[in-house]
């Protein structure tokens, strides 16, 4: 099955098509993940949320805002078996790969409520794929931090089944990625999406080498998340949820980001930061009941940002999860992506 929008796969192609001579690179700059073959995914009817059109609609917005020509380009590839398997047990991935390499049309993964299509399969491998790019050129110090714009997304999915929207879990792969190629020891995960990364949780449950911080809806899909929910054997306490009320704005993100989010990292001591960046906490959103403006995910991005650049040398890699009204989604990543510019 074709995408739809063929005409804005040839514009989106084109945009990152500019390149820089290596003098030009610096390292001040931030990296985009942004490619057509995250739009082959389609989840069902052309009006589902989570569709190739919030790419889209990302793309306009960093182009009319001038951001797009100050990103540095990180160009995708395909993710390995053995790097999936960092967090994804082979069973499931030998699932993922015979229920969707014999699809013709669009249906659920076997493992729960996951839609996908014929281009799902190549679509979530290189959006894993592209990440761990991401990972690579922050560590290497060819961009300062970096913003995946991929998709599927990917903080639902377990090491054993696809959930929500997600196949394959993007951030949750790129911890243990960083660990074992670039040898950092400890890994913040600042979830901000409106729903609970249960995959990502449930991935790191045990293991005190990675702190989660997740703010969300406690009571909407999946139904996990309780502040009680802080991890198990020796990595009790270095799980935080933070579970916010229907209704909560700009302040109220600030403020736990400050007084909660803050202190923790302080005390963990990351060597590296990944952001599970959902915006489907934005105000009036198809599927949130938060009303995060614009300017909140940009005070959220700078306590996160201020804290990098104390504890980790600025390393950062922000990855795409919710966020499904297309003109608050593209403001709120123009303002995410302008703050990790400064």
């Amino acid at each position: 099955m074709k995408a739809p929008q063929s005409t804005l796969c040839i514009l989106l192609v084109g945009v990152l098509a500019v390149s820089q001579s290596p003098s030009q690179v610096q390292t001040s700059q931030t990296g985009l993940v942004m490619d057509d073959v995250y739009l082959r995914h389609l989840a069902g009817v052309s009006d589902h949320p989570e569709r190739p059109e919030r790419l889209t609609a990302i793309r306009d917005g960093l182009n009319r805002s001038g951001l797009l020509k100050s990103l540095r380009p990180i160009t995708p590839r395909r993710v390995t078996d053995s790097e999936l398997m960092l967090v994804h047990s082979r069973a499931y991935l030998d699932l993922v790969r015979r229920e969707l390499s014999t699809l013709r049309g669009t249906a659920d993964l076997s493992t729960g409520d996951t839609l996908v299509s014929p281009g799902s399969l190549e679509a979530a491998q290189f959006a894993a794929g592209g990440v761990l790019n991401a990972v690579d050129a922050v560590m290497s110090k060819t961009v300062k931090n970096a913003f995946c714009a991929v998709r599927p997304p990917g903080h639902h999915a377990t090491p054993t089944r696809g959930m929500g929207f997600c196949i394959y879990n993007n951030v949750a792969i790129a911890a243990r990625y960083v660990q074992k190629t670039h040898g950092v020891k400890r890994v913040l995960i600042v979830d901000w999406d409106y729903h609970h990364g249960n995959g990502t949780q449930d991935t790191f449950y045990e293991d005190d080498s990675v702190f989660v911080f997740d703010t969300h809806h406690y009571g909407a899909y999946p139904g996990t998340g309780s502040a009680a929910e802080t991890g198990a054997g020796k990595a009790t306490g270095t799980k935080l949820n933070v579970p916010m009320p229907v209704g909560a704005g700009d302040a109220q993100f600030l403020d736990a980001f400050k007084s909660k989010l803050a202190p923790a990292a302080r005390q963990f001591k990351p060597d590296f930061i990944l952001i599970s960046a959902g915006f489907d906490g934005m105000r009036n959103d198809v599927l949130g009941r938060f009303d995060i403006t614009p300017e909140g995910f940009a005070a959220m991005t700078r306590v996160v940002v201020d804290l990098a650049n104390e504890l980790c040398q600025g390393r950062i890699v922000s990855v795409l999860e919710g966020g499904y009204r297309l003109d608050g989604l593209s403001e709120s990543v123009v303002a995410h992506v302008r703050t990790l510019q400064r």
